[in-house]
């Protein structure tokens, strides 16, 4: 005889209830405490001020009045006279920012939910130590023009790196996804934006890039007139520094165009309670306070005040470009690469 196998009830599958939503979004990270984006942002503030007084040290001439490193004349305070002010001044402020930057990192790592923004904390520590190696080769070199525009690029890469830390932490940040599913209007407003912001940001980048190499390289009177170049509209460029200078001439105005495209979408009339407005409406001004800078820069033969304000406004431009941009993207943010690729299959696919 065969003997009968006893198996138990066989499990019923869930039958999916009629009418059933969608399922429910994941639930948003925790928001770090208010006190970490206050700190970021005075981070953020701070690496200005270096900025700042890197320009300075530029302006005056005072690169090498301490010619040693890392201590001043052997020294951790010498006389503030001079120079010297400037330039040890600069190294001050510059190990301020640093220990403001490990703290930072620290911060995150202690109180950050989100992975990928405890990793720029450790980002803008690796920045911040390069940063300080490259400006004591530039001391212990003798200002060599690569590491001095090197170690002028870094400090803006290390400026978006905060300001970046700063705008993610801010409690408004989680909002903005919710404005974004919730107001067709700023969603829209923000794919408008999101590419032109984007390309206006890298531009800008690029233009202190060439601001970088017409300060070290000491181009910036080889047009000494404004807004002709030599009397002419494109002046002869077998001279590399006039080259250099025009070529940092040019980028103003593709700069401008991109930045004045940009700001259009966002203030468009119907974004006017866009939460991109303020970015666009302080992008526009630093845009215009720029140019006047530039321009008073050449007709005062790089006076301290405007060359030194020039540099201050430029890092303040790209700050803000960055700010507008990353908005933007929150807002509404781009679909993955992958999905334009995948949708005509969709259909066909199991």
């Amino acid at each position: 005889m065969r003997s009968r196998t006893t198996r138990g009830p066989v499990p019923r599958r869930p039958r999916p209830q009629q009418g059933a939503g969608p399922a429910a979004p994941p639930p948003a990270p925790a928001a770090p405490p208010p006190g970490l984006y206050r700190f970021a942002a005075f981070t953020a503030l701070a690496t200005i001020v270096l900025i700042t007084a890197g320009g300075l040290v530029t302006s005056t001439d005072s690169g090498l009045a301490v010619p040693d490193w890392p201590l001043s004349y052997g020294q951790l305070f010498p006389p503030m006279v001079g120079g010297i002010l400037y330039e040890h001044g600069h190294r001050m402020i510059a190990t301020a920012v640093g220990l403001l930057t490990i703290v930072l990192a620290w911060a995150l790592a202690r109180w950050e939910s989100r992975a990928w923004v405890r990793r720029l904390g450790f980002v803008a520590l690796g920045a911040v130590v390069t940063q300080g190696l490259l400006g004591g080769l530039t001391v212990l070199l003798l200002l060599p023009t690569p590491i001095s525009v090197a170690h002028a690029c870094l400090a803006q890469a290390f400026l978006l790196t905060v300001v970046t830390i700063a705008l993610v932490t801010r409690p408004s940040w989680n909002r903005l996804a919710t404005d974004g599913a919730e107001n067709e209007l700023a969603r829209a407003t923000a794919r408008r934006v999101r590419t032109p912001a984007l390309f206006a940001t890298a531009a800008v980048y690029c233009q202190l890039i060439l601001g970088a190499f017409t300060r070290h390289t000491g181009a910036g009177l080889a047009i000494p007139d404004f807004p002709l170049a030599l009397g002419r509209i494109v002046p002869p460029l077998t001279d590399p520094l006039v080259a250099i200078q025009f070529a940092h001439r040019a980028g103003a105005l593709v700069v401008t165009s991109l930045i004045v495209f940009t700001c259009a979408r966002a203030l468009g009339r119907h974004a006017a309670a866009s939460p991109l407005r303020g970015p666009a409406i302080a992008l526009l001004a630093l845009t215009g306070l720029q140019i006047g800078l530039g321009a008073a820069a050449v007709w005062t033969r790089l006076a301290v005040l405007p060359a030194t304000a020039h540099v201050t406004t430029g890092a303040a431009l790209l700050a803000t470009s960055l700010v507008l941009t990353l908005r933007a993207h929150r807002l509404a943010p781009p679909a993955p690469l992958a999905e334009p690729l995948l949708a005509p299959l969709r259909p066909v696919m199991p």
